[in-house]
């Protein structure tokens, strides 16, 4: 994807973009118009409290068997009363019912970038960021390349002990291969590779990277492991032996399949002190929102950042409903079907939006938690415009 003038973006495989004061990115013109935004009144969202919950689920979860099923119920009931009670409290209503209906502790925050309106859904408590962490990573491997610390072209030759296992390709492949920083980097983020992310940590400094974070304002967005520490500590949850463990030996052991090795990575996603990072929404849609307005980088270096979180390979989030009305810049974080974290700039005719979702500790359907994910995203494109 290229720049064409200023503000405005194309790509071949994306919407087109035309430029909007005061954003430097701005309407979507693609295929038609689209549905206008809905409302929902004071009294649905009282039938949707009736129909839905207790509140004894883990964040706020209206099913009582541990799964997702009464969310339909709800949800039709705010559908079927609709009316001009007000974009602002109808979508933040719509959004806090559908995160409500997830059994799992969830945390959202959204903003339209031209007019600051914002959704903050327990945005300032800390999360299990998983692979989200990979972002600021991003940052300051392309803030060291403009300081000449770091040359993106630069080859490296993948050793048998930089493999991980999770996700990304270059596990697949023999020892020996030499991608150039710049393909470490973007496979970090568009297959979420964690060889990749590994060597990137190794390669800028995992103390760095959280001190690039103090310096932005974030206090509570922190890299705290590398993904080879994370493998072994959760074979060192199975037996404290496996603390000797090399990490070539951990990636060829792979992941326990004993009986309680369920239970026990549950437990292990839970745990703040065992956690690849901690983050919260509102921090990290700050930062987001700073690498779309080039404050973080160079414009050149941001516009980079922006293309490859646009070509994220997981597209069953944030962009499932509107893949085809916008163009979406993200990353995701899993560990399935315990976490699926999504946050990411939504572009869009009337846009940009950041928007951060987190889900943790999930005992419902992963398959309903990405859904929800996608609805909360078409929610917003149909009404912050």
């Amino acid at each position: 994807m290229d720049r064409d003038g200023a503000g405005t973006r194309i790509s071949p495989e994306r919407p087109r973009f035309a430029a909007q004061a005061g954003v430097g990115i701005a309407a979507m013109m693609h295929r038609g118009t689209m549905p206008c935004s809905r409302a929902v009144t004071l009294a649905a969202l009282s039938a949707f409290a009736v129909a839905c919950g207790d509140g004894s689920a883990p964040g706020g979860s209206s099913a009582t068997d541990g799964t997702a099923g009464g969310a339909e119920a709800g949800l039709s009931a705010i559908e079927s009363a609709q009316a001009a009670a007000g974009d602002a409290s109808g979508l933040a209503a719509r959004v806090t019912a559908r995160l409500g209906a997830l059994p799992a502790r969830t945390s959202l925050f959204a903003r339209h970038l031209p007019s600051g309106r914002e959704i903050a859904i327990r945005a300032d408590e800390p999360m299990n960021a998983l692979s989200v962490i990979k972002i600021p990573v991003m940052v300051l491997a392309y803030r060291d390349a403009e300081a000449g610390t770091l040359d993106l072209d630069e080859r490296y030759r993948i050793r048998p002990e930089d493999l991980r296992r999770g996700s990304g390709l270059l596990q697949t492949f023999a020892p020996g291969l030499e991608p150039t920083y710049r393909d470490l980097v973007t496979q970090m983020i568009i297959t979420s590779d964690n060889t990749a992310t590994d060597i990137m940590i190794a390669r800028l400094g995992q103390e760095r990277v959280n001190e690039m974070l103090s310096e932005l304002g974030y206090e509570q967005t922190r890299l705290r492991a590398s993904t080879g520490q994370l493998f072994r500590r959760v074979w060192v949850m199975a037996d404290p032996a496996n603390e000797v463990l090399s990490h070539q030996e951990v990636f060829e052991r792979g992941f326990p399949s004993d009986p309680e090795a369920s239970e026990r990575t549950f437990r292990f996603e839970g745990d703040p002190e065992e956690w690849l990072g901690s983050i919260t929404a509102r921090e990290i849609a700050g930062l987001l929102a700073q690498i779309h307005n080039g404050e973080v980088a160079s414009r050149a270096s941001s516009d980079e950042m922006i293309r490859i979180l646009e070509r994220q390979f997981y597209s069953t989030r944030l962009p499932r409903y509107i893949r085809f009305r916008a163009s979406v810049a993200h990353k995701t974080g899993d560990w399935p079907p315990y976490a699926g974290n999504d946050v990411g700039i939504l572009y869009y005719e009337g846009g940009p939006t950041v928007i951060a979702v987190f889900t943790n500790q999930n005992t419902g359907d992963f398959i309903e938690l990405e859904s929800t994910l996608g609805r909360i995203a078409e929610d917003i494109v149909n009404s912050w415009r």
